[in-house]
C-alpha cells in the first residue's frame, strides 16, 4: 500500500517515546525502524490514521517530564496520534483508558481482527495504568458549567454544542480570549475534516445548526476578557 505521511508522524511520536522510555534497552534504532515498517505496511493504516488528529507532541503535554506524560506518549502513539489530556473530562478518561488497555491486551469487540492488530503492541502494566489514570485525572478537560451559560440554548450555543460535542467534552469558553477563539475554531475545523465528522461550514446558510460564524460568535461573546 502507499506510504501514509500521517502514520510516519505517528511513528515519529513513538520514536520520541522510545528514546525517552527505553534508552539502554537494546538497539532503539532497530525498534523504531520495525515500528515504521509495521504501520506503513499495515492494511489497517488508513483507519488508524483517522482515529485522532495530530494536535500535540510529547513536549507539549502538561508536565512532559512526568511519568504520566511519558506513559501517554509511549503507549498511545502505537496506534494513533498522541491525544491531548484536554480532549476528555477526568471521568470520561477513566473509561477510555480501561477500554484502550483492554484492546492493547488483544481483547475487544473485533475478535481475531483485534488480536491481529494488537499482536506487536505493548500494553501497560497494572501499575502503569494507575499512573496514567492519575495523570489524566489531573489534566483532563474542565467541562463547561452549563448553568453559567444560559445562552447555550440560543442558536449560536446550539451550534457550539452540536459541533464541538462530536469529538470531545465541551470546553469552557473562558479557556481562551475572544481574540483567540477564531484561530482555535479554525484549527478544530481542520481536525474535524480529517476525522470525517460533520464540519461547520461558512458556505451553508441553509444549515443554521452548524454555521461556523455562530460558533465563533458564541465563544467570543463568552470568552475570557483580556
Amino acid at each position: 500500500m502507499a506510504r501514509l505521511p500521517v502514520l510516519r508522524v505517528a511513528v515519529f511520536f513513538l520514536a520520541v517515546a522510545a528514546a525517552t522510555c527505553h534508552a539502554g534497552d537494546g538497539d532503539a534504532t532497530d525498534a523504531i525502524e520495525q515500528a515504521r515498517t509495521r504501520w506503513e505496511q499495515s492494511p489497517h493504516g488508513a483507519m488508524l490514521a483517522r482515529i485522532l488528529p495530530p494536535v500535540v507532541t510529547p513536549a507539549q503535554l502538561p508536565q512532559p517530564e512526568s511519568s504520566g506524560a511519558q506513559l501517554l506518549a509511549r503507549y498511545c502513539v502505537q496506534c494513533h496520534y498522541l491525544p491531548s489530556p484536554a480532549m476528555h473530562t477526568p471521568a470520561r478518561w477513566r473509561s477510555i483508558v480501561e477500554r484502550m488497555v483492554w484492546r492493547m491486551r488483544g481483547n475487544g469487540n473485533m475478535g481475531t481482527l483485534m488480536k491481529e492488530m494488537m499482536a506487536q503492541v505493548q500494553a501497560p502494566t497494572d501499575a502503569e495504568v494507575l499512573a496514567l489514570d492519575a495523570y489524566l485525572q489531573r489534566n483532563g478537560q474542565a467541562e463547561i458549567e452549563r448553568k453559567r451559560y444560559p445562552d447555550l440554548k440560543s442558536p449560536e450555543g446550539r451550534s457550539f454544542t452540536l459541533a464541538c460535542g462530536q469529538c470531545h467534552a465541551l470546553p469552557d469558553p473562558k479557556r481562551h480570549s475572544a481574540a483567540e477563539w477564531p484561530a482555535v475554531v479554525e484549527r478544530m475545523q481542520r481536525n474535524m475534516a480529517l476525522l470525517n465528522v460533520v464540519v461547520p461550514s461558512k458556505r451553508s446558510p441553509d444549515d443554521p445548526d452548524l454555521r461556523i460564524e455562530d460558533i465563533v460568535r458564541f465563544l467570543q461573546r463568552n470568552g475570557r476578557r483580556e
